[in-house]
């Protein structure tokens, strides 16, 4: 392990999200320290960056979620100091932190996406609501962990829904509701992990049922025959490396009556707690959550003129 010097775990940040950072990281930590990493805590809001220059760190596995850690703001800092790090670079970290612009790129290239439009304090929500149908999704476009999110089943609430993610976020969407099967696919290296089938009784996978609630549902194998499942996982890997996305992280989708895919988002910086997706998928799949920790830490790199993660 001495082979990855110094190592420090970005976790806690400014983002809204800091407490599920702060349990991811300490999640990564420990695993990392398991395996006899040299392996620090480093929240960012507490400590410059500049302290991983003065401090010697040889290597950082990025544990922030949101903003400033899942944007590529923090990506581009690392890249000017030259330390490698883990996940996506700054262009697929920022593509994929903007739900609005992931679809946009994703319809350019024949990913199957739910119709959406952009929101404004102005919109006229009968015309919203005719064009994309009910219920729909309500959305701050570049939020994680379902924070600021609706599901909106009536015209008339399309102004509070409005207010909620506008608290969040200058941009907003409003995106056609897919009655369904959720699904989640890992991504590791080039290897698509097993797809997990959620399950929930609240009104949709929100804050509460991904990281509270004890009876969500995790359904692993997720039920579908084995092709149908590699289909998916080859569509998914297309999905996240159109937008330019590297190293790990996870893609989340709808599955229609019909059996037909809708891809909703990457996550480029995915959670690692006792809740979390990845580390499930990992398991099912015969990896350990401390070596899925160290699996992620070797992926770490600094882009180099030409490559894909360069934005």
């Amino acid at each position: 392990m001495s082979d990855f010097g110094k190592v420090a775990v970005l976790m806690g940040g400014r983002s809204a999200e800091r407490a599920v950072s702060l349990k991811s990281g300490t999640g990564v930590l420990g695993a990392l320290k398991k395996k006899g990493v040299d392996a620090h805590a480093f929240d960012t809001k507490e400590r410059g960056l500049d302290a991983l220059v003065r401090d010697r760190f040889d290597r950082v596995f990025i544990a922030l979620h949101g903003r400033y850690g899942e944007d590529g703001t923090v990506q581009g800092a690392l890249e000017l100091v030259g330390i490698p790090y883990t996940g996506s670079g700054v262009l697929g970290s920022a593509l994929a932190m903007d739900k609005w612009r992931t679809k946009l790129v994703w319809q350019g290239s024949g990913i199957p996406t739910p119709h959406s439009e952009l929101l404004t304090r102005e919109s006229d929500r009968n015309g919203v609501t005719t064009r994309l149908g009910l219920p729909l999704m309500v959305k701050p476009a570049n939020e994680g962990s379902s924070i600021g999110m609706t599901k909106v089943k009536s015209a008339r609430d399309l102004p509070e829904a409005y207010a909620l993610a506008a608290n969040y976020d200058r941009v907003v969407i409003a995106e056609a509701f897919v009655d369904g099967v959720e699904l989640t696919v890992g991504v590791l290296g080039d290897t698509a992990l097993p797809l997990i089938k959620l399950e929930t009784p609240r009104v949709f996978y929100d804050y509460a049922a991904k990281y509270s609630a004890v009876d969500t549902r995790y359904i692993i194998p997720c039920g579908l025959p084995p092709d149908a499942e590699r289909i998916i996982q080859d569509e998914a890997l297309r999905a996240f490396r159109i937008l330019g996305c590297s190293g790990w992280g996870r893609v989340d989708l709808m599955l229609d009556s019909t059996g037909k895919p809708y891809f909703l988002e990457v996550n480029t910086s995915p959670g690692m707690t006792d809740h979390s997706l990845v580390p499930m998928a990992a398991r099912h799949a015969g990896l350990s959550f401390e070596d899925l920790c160290l699996r992620i830490l070797e992926l770490a790199q600094v882009a180099e003129p030409g490559d894909d993660r360069v934005g």
